[in-house]
């Protein structure tokens, strides 16, 4: 099992958060991302950087996850695509995304899209929070204890 995570607008709360946990359980991380990131130095933690673009951040990610794997993204559309490959994405504020649900939340995102564009809607997500922040690790520290097999698993 591997993690990899769109980096490119992951709020900086979340870093810190994957950064224990990979050296923790050690699993390999890496940091995907059209800019330099910093990572920490680890044996387990890496940072890929892919050229700027519409979705090759995404692209290398799909390209890379395989099955068990997990993805850490806010974009719904790139969860859908690694789930498609037998990959888990959870997102920043700890929602986690199946084979079961994903196809709910993206048609959710659709139409909220749609309501957006219409301007029955106006706004987007709120401001990511502490209790965000406390959510996501909940869940990861939930995914990893259910999935995560190696020397350092709990």
């Amino acid at each position: 099992m591997q993690i990899f995570v769109d980096a490119d607008a992951l709020p900086n709360g979340i870093k810190d958060i994957l950064f224990r946990a990979a050296s923790r359980v050690r699993i390999p991380l890496t940091m995907v991302a059209n800019k330099n990131v910093r990572v920490e130095k680890s044996a387990y933690i890496k940072s890929l950087i892919v050229p700027a673009g519409p979705d090759v951040a995404d692209d290398r990610i799909v390209e890379l996850a395989g099955p068990g794997d997990l993805v850490i993204t806010a974009d719904i559309p790139l969860a859908d695509r690694v789930v498609a490959k037998g990959a888990y994405a959870i997102d920043p504020r700890g929602d986690l995304y199946t084979r079961e649900n994903i196809k709910d939340r993206l048609s959710m995102r659709d139409l909220m899209n749609e309501l957006r564009n219409g301007g029955i809607v106006s706004g987007g997500p709120p401001a990511f929070s502490k209790k965000d922040r406390i959510a996501f690790a909940n869940q990861l520290n939930s995914f990893l204890t259910k999935h995560a097999e190696g020397p350092g698993s709990t």
